[in-house]
């Protein structure tokens, strides 16, 4: 366990001033979370970012490997088969690995809601098989999903080396 008398601070940011329409508050807070816990994540050390530090077996590299996929299946239409698994980032992934992966499917992710001006349409993706939820129920989701895992995140980084803010 870390000492608790020496803190990391990172300087901490304030929710985002958006704009005034509801795809603009939305997508602000979205992107406000998914940076936050990017940067909790980023420089993390090793092999702490993916030990367990709560019984359930949550650990900070695993949240934002299960975030990833999150954001691959809502926006990008891949299939997940086993939520579980998600939280576990393959041992030969380094912390920059799976952070940038994230910030990949983010920006992939980014680039189909650039495309959607009707909140209440379906999400594009390429899922026949299932029908997509409307965009604002995905920006919606994924900002509970995101804001959940992101103070899980705030949590378990401050017990590996104490860093704090986002």
């Amino acid at each position: 366990m870390p000492s608790t008398t020496r803190r990391n601070r990172r300087r901490d940011t304030p929710p985002p001033r958006t704009g005034s329409t509801e795809s603009e508050v939305l997508r602000g807070f979205l992107d406000y979370l998914r940076s936050s816990i990017a940067a909790k994540v980023d420089g993390a050390p090793e092999p702490q970012a993916r030990t367990a530090a709560v019984p359930s077996g949550t650990n900070l590299l695993g949240l934002l490997h299960h975030l990833t996929l999150v954001e691959r299946s809502m926006f990008l239409g891949d299939d997940v088969t086993d939520w579980q698994a998600t939280f576990r980032a393959a041992p030969t992934d380094s912390v920059a690995d799976v952070v940038a992966r994230y910030r990949d499917a983010v920006e992939r992710a980014n680039d189909v809601l650039d495309g959607c001006t009707d909140l209440g349409a379906p999400v594009p993706r390429p899922r026949p098989d299932r029908p997509a939820p409307s965009i604002r129920w995905a920006l919606t989701h994924m900002i509970e999903e995101t804001g959940r895992h992101a103070g899980h995140a705030d949590i378990l980084r401050e017990l590996i080396d104490s860093t704090t803010g986002r």
